[in-house]
Order: C-alpha cells, then sequence, then structure tokens
C-alpha cells in the first residue's frame, strides 16, 4: 500500500507517551518562512523534539468534568472509560420521554481556527448508539459526516456501520436512503437523504453527506499528507456555507492505543479523538496560515483539548500535522478547474514571476526536490538484484515493490524491477516496471502470471538509436516458453500508431494447482513516441488511454503493466495522464503537479523530463478540445 506504510521505528510509537514532569514548556508560533527549519530541528534525533513538545500538552482531563458520561444508564454508550465528552463541551440531545440518559451521546463541540464549534467531534458510532448518531446529525443540522477509519482493520471491527449499503433503513426514527456513492482511491464519497419519520407530520428531507478516508492505515500515520489535504479540500468544498457542524468520527481503538476527536464536520474515529483531532487541527492551521502567515499547532492542540480531551493521540500524529502544513505551505493548492488550464498554461508559459505566475521550469523543478529515499531501496540495491537493473538509478521502493514467488532453494528470485502505483480509483492499479532484459524476460511472465495482469502497455522500441531498449518477449510467430511459462502470439494488428497483439498465456509447471491454466493478455505496443522527445501531438496517447480502459473493464481491473525502457519516463508520462484524465471526466478537475508528485513518491524518477512533464499539460488540453462537453463539466 505505498500510501500508507511506515518505518518500522514509526510504527512502534504509536503507544500514548506520559506527560513530561519537568513541567509546563511555552512553544510558539511558527512564521511560516521558518516552518521548514523549525520541522527540521524538531524532526532531528529521532523526532525528539517533536516527542518532548508533544508530551508537554495539557491532556484536557483537568478542565472538565464528566458527570453526565460516567452516569450509570450512559456508560455503556461510551467505547472506553477513558474517552469521554467533558460536560460543558458535549453535544446535547433533545431529551426522549421517559428515557433516562436520553439526551447523552458521546461526542463534543469542537471549535474551528476562529469558527466557534465548527466541528463535532464523535466516537464511531456502536451497534447501541447508532440510532443516537443520527438524531444527532438531524438536530445540529449538519451536512457533512467526516470518517476517518475504515469498517475493519487488520480484520478487526473498528466502526459499525451506520449506514444501509443501497435502498432504505430506518435508525430510531431517522430515515436514511442511499443517494450516491463514488470510490477515489484514497476516500470514498457517498451522499444520503434523511429524514425523520414523524407521527405528528413530515419534515423536509436534507442531504447529507458522507467523505470516509479509506487510506489511513492502522497504525500510524499516511505515509505522505497529499492524499489527506486532497480529502480536507473536498470537505471543505462539499460542506455547505450554512450548515451545522461538521461531524467527525474515527475508530474502535485497540488495547495500545486510544483516539479522541471530533469537530463541526462528524468526525468518525472509533473514539473520536486521534485521527479526529490531526484532522481538525490541519483545518485550523491552513486557516491560520491564510489569516496570519504563521502557525501554532501546540496552542491549538491545547485549546481543543479542553474541549475533548487527547484530541491528536501520539506524537506520530503530531508530526503528521507539521508535514501537512509544510506540503500545504511548500506547494499550496495546485489544482484547477478545466475551464481554467487554458489561462494557467498561458500563466506558466509566460516570464512574469510572481508568486501565482511560477513558469513551468519552477513547478517542474519544485518536482525535482521530492527526495529520492534510498533507505528505502535495500532490496533492489543488493548485489544479486542490482543487476536485473537497466538503469541502476530506477529501481523500486521496497514499501511497494512488485513481490514474486520464490522459487524453491533460490535466493532472490521473489525480486523484480517493477513498483505498484496508484490508480484514480483503486490502490495499486498500475505495475510500472523495465523493458525486460533476456535475464529478467522469465521474472516479467511470472510477474504477469501472478498479478493476473491482462493488459501489458509497452511505449519503446524494441531498439531506439541502434540500442537495445527492451528484450523482446513475446514470439513474432508461434510459441515461445519461459521458464514455466509459455507464450503464443494469436494475433497483431496495427491501428493509428498502436500495435495490439494478443497472447494466449499458459502456466504449465507439473504437478501444480495451476498447471494447464490459461489465460489472455492483450498487449498495447504505442510506436507514437519518437526516439528523441515526445509525441508530437496528444491524439495518440488519448486513445490510446482509451482502449486500455475499455480493455481493462472488460478483464475485470487487475493491474495494468506499464513499461518502456528504464519504467519511469514515459511509464511515469502514460500512468500520470490516465490517472489525471479519469479525473478530469469525473470532477472536471486537474492537478498535474500532485499528480506526478505522488507517482514520485511510489518510484523514483517517474516523469522524468521537463518535456514530458509539459506533454501532460498539453494532452489535458487535446482531450478537453477533442471533447469540449468536458470543459463546461462540473
Amino acid at each position: 500500500m505505498p500510501n500508507g506504510i511506515l518505518e518500522e521505528q514509526e510504527q512502534q510509537r504509536v503507544m500514548l507517551l506520559s506527560r513530561s514532569p519537568s513541567g509546563p514548556k511555552k512553544y510558539f508560533p511558527i512564521p511560516l518562512e521558518h516552518l521548514e527549519e523549525e520541522i527540521r530541528l524538531r524532526s532531528a534525533d529521532d523526532f525528539k523534539r517533536f516527542r518532548e513538545e508533544f508530551t508537554s500538552l495539557p491532556s484536557g482531563h483537568i478542565q472538565g468534568t464528566f458527570e453526565l458520561a460516567n452516569k450509570e444508564e450512559n456508560r455503556e454508550k461510551n467505547r472506553y472509560p477513558n474517552i469521554l465528552p467533558n460536560d460543558h463541551s458535549r453535544v446535547i440531545l433533545s431529551q426522549v420521554d421517559g428515557i433516562p440518559g436520553s439526551d447523552y451521546i458521546n461526542a463534543s463541540y469542537i471549535d474551528g481556527y476562529k469558527e466557534k464549534n465548527k466541528f463535532i467531534a464523535a466516537q464511531g458510532p456502536k451497534q447501541e448508539t447508532v440510532n443516537d448518531f443520527w438524531r444527532m446529525v438531524w438536530e445540529q443540522k449538519s451536512a457533512t459526516i467526516v470518517m476517518l477509519t475504515n469498517l475493519k482493520e487488520r480484520k478487526e471491527e473498528k466502526c459499525y456501520q451506520y449506514w444501509p449499503d443501497q435502498g432504505c433503513w430506518t435508525y430510531g426514527n431517522i430515515r436514511v436512503c442511499v443517494e450516491d456513492c463514488v470510490v477515489l482511491v484514497d476516500y470514498t464519497i457517498r451522499k444520503f437523504c434523511i429524514q425523520p419519520q414523524l407521527a405528528e407530520g413530515c419534515k423536509a428531507p436534507r442531504l447529507v453527506s458522507q467523505l470516509h478516508f479509506t487510506s489511513w492505515p492502522d497504525f500510524g500515520v499516511p505515509f505522505t499528507p497529499i492524499g489527506m489535504l486532497k480529502f480536507l479540500k473536498k470537505v471543505r468544498t462539499l460542506n455547505p456555507a450554512h450548515a451545522g457542524p461538521i461531524v467527525v468520527h474515527c475508530r474502535l481503538l485497540t488495547s495500545g492505543e486510544c483516539d479522541p476527536g471530533g469537530g463541526i464536520f462528524l468526525l468518525l474515529q472509533s473514539a473520536g479523538v486521534g485521527r479526529t483531532g490531526t484532522f481538525i487541527v490541519i483545518d485550523a492551521m491552513m486557516d491560520m496560515i491564510h489569516s496570519e502567515q504563521k502557525v501554532d499547532v501546540f496552542e491549538f492542540v491545547s485549546r481543543i483539548r479542553n474541549q475533548r480531551p487527547q484530541m491528536v493521540q501520539t506524537d506520530v500524529q503530531y508530526t503528521f500535522i507539521y508535514q501537512a502544513l509544510l506540503e500545504y505551505y511548500l506547494y499550496g493548492d495546485t489544482e484547477l478547474d478545466v475551464s481554467s488550464l487554458e489561462r494557467h498554461l498561458q500563466t506558466l508559459h509566460g516570464t512574469a514571476t510572481h508568486l501565482d505566475k511560477i513558469g513551468l521550469e519552477e513547478e517542474f523543478r519544485k518536482l525535482t526536490n521530492v527526495r529520492i529515499m534510498k533507505e528505502n531501496m535495500r532490496t533492489g540495491n543488493l548485489p544479486a538484484n542490482m543487476k536485473k537493473a537497466r538503469v541502476i538509478q530506477i529501481i523500486p521502493y521496497d514499501f511497494n515493490r512488485v513481490i514474486l514467488s520464490m522459487k524453491r532453494g533460490q535466493e532472490y528470485t521473489d525480486y523484480i524491477n517493477a513498483s505498484f502505483i496508484d490508480g484514480y480509483r483503486q490502490k495499486d492499479y498500475f505495475i510500472a516496471t523495465q523493458g525486460p532484459l533476456a535475464h529478467t524476460v522469465e521474472d516479467f511472465w511470472r510477474m504477469v502470471w501472478e498479478w493476473k495482469c491482462h493488459t501489458i502497455v509497452m511505449l519503446t522500441e524494441v531498439q531506439e538509436r541502434e540500442q537495445d531498449k527492451c528484450y523482446q518477449y513475446w514470439p513474432t510467430e508461434g510459441s515461445v516458453t519461459h521458464g514455466e511459462i509459455t507464450i503464443e502470439i494469436k494475433s497483431d494488428t496495427l491501428s493509428d500508431a498502436i500495435s495490439i497483439r494478443d497472447f494466449l498465456v499458459t502456466f504449465n509447471q507439473p504437478l501444480a494447482r495451476q498447471e494447464g491454466q490459461v489465460r489472455t493478455v492483450r498487449q498495447f505496443h504505442f510506436h507514437g513516441w519518437p526516439e528523441i522527445g515526445i509525441p508530437a501531438e496528444g491524439k495518440g496517447m488519448i486513445d490510446l488511454i482509451a482502449a486500455v480502459q475499455k480493455q481493462q473493464q472488460q478483464t475485470g481491473n487487475h493491474p495494468i503493466t506499464v513499461h518502456c525502457s528504464a519504467g519511469a519516463g514515459r511509464t511515469g508520462t502514460f500512468i500520470a495522464l490516465s490517472n489525471i484524465l479519469e479525473r478530469v471526466k469525473a470532477e472536471g478537475l486537474l492537478d498535474v503537479f500532485q499528480a506526478v508528485k505522488s507517482l514520485r513518491l511510489q518510484r523514483p524518477h517517474m516523469v522524468q523530463t521537463l518535456e514530458q512533464y509539459e506533454f501532460c499539460y498539453k494532452v489535458v488540453q487535446d482531450f478537453i478540445d477533442i471533447f469540449s462537453d468536458y470543459a463546461n463539466f462540473k
């Protein structure tokens, strides 16, 4: 899971840290121009100063009373005995006649940067509290629910599914009907129509959006803040101006953890403190950046802990807040509406150096600042595996490399120079790999077989400028066998600049359970990429992406194997464009910079040259010109 795996030492630091015995230490606001340096200082020595700052925070338990939460009739409604709402900031439900404690729910009002009660931080609903949850959403006039957990993590239930998969369901006296569901790689958006079933008459139904962030790993924090910042922007875009608090919740905590959270967006995390608090603090500090050009994470966390104890639960979450704010400060909001693309491109090609008019070169230069994490390439840098690389600088990261089955008694046979890359809607939707070498072609076909690929995209010729770019891994006629896999060519047709070849691939290891299995694999070989530079126009690439998507729909969306020679420049450009055009079609939005940046975090040097980067913009413009309906798409 490229976006979610952490270094081991970070995983181990999820436990709550005891407070520093030396008494409270004062931490001051940080001006934006000092933010990068301050984060560098705090990160030194295995994040020592971040831990010190985090442990100096007040817990929030001292400032308030918890009488209502501790009443006998309410105790069963709390997931954890130590994550309770303060009496002074708890959300109060309408009293149901004759039922003691019916005004209680484990949820707290949390302020935004300047906006009082912008959020409600709630624990993830239990089966016994789901009716109260929907009653709260209705009574508080909330239009947005933010869910920061998956229903199950590591096979354990983390949150009760409080919505129907389809159709309508009634929770208590609130009827909830599913209107729409859109699944994206980092989050899912569900839209519900809710309405109370009242004996005395009908109330007008309301639309509630649930934004469910699915890329938070079970331990630690997301690998990069890019997905969370995109998610937060979507929450802000969808939440109506005059709605009630956003309800934010997270997940059920396991024995080693504890999770506070909340907000006017219903923040769902099981206990509603850790991920929930993290989300709310990032939102508030982004507002502070705009208003004051500084951040004050320590003071804001201290303040919201008075409203709900333990908001932001671990030092890793606390550090992640700073990393997200630095990402936001350094790169800003690079998302564009399709209707403003032409104007943006004119600006990029202009000579002005005003902050909003950073030229294309400057935008690309920022991409080259994405650090190549050599410490995460240990497997590819083993001597036995380095021999399998075409270009020694382009090898996969350990956290998302494609793993093959190990051949009995043969070391290193689980390795191939290939990386899983996220698509627009699905994790690990692509496999980016180099063109096979003569001695890695067997591994290439093992990968295609074991990961059930039905589609191969080839973006280079076998030879270019009299140099070998890719071993011809398929037969020109008849069949060829590599190890235990036989490849037979069934058809080879040329359409415009694309050769489409269909192969019959057979796995023929004796005595294996898979023996005799046969599969059809289609290769799209794009001839429109010149030996030097980029394709002359974008239409060929648009046609190629459309043909690949059609093939994927017919074969079940298994990973698409994409390769050029080294598996980074043309390969990255194709994958970036696939993701960018998918988003243009679905949302009428594009973000070339972040699309490429996230690829570079998954495999080094993806989209290798300024020319390839500019080509991404050109293809999008061509796409909009060809399908002008999308120019007005919202």
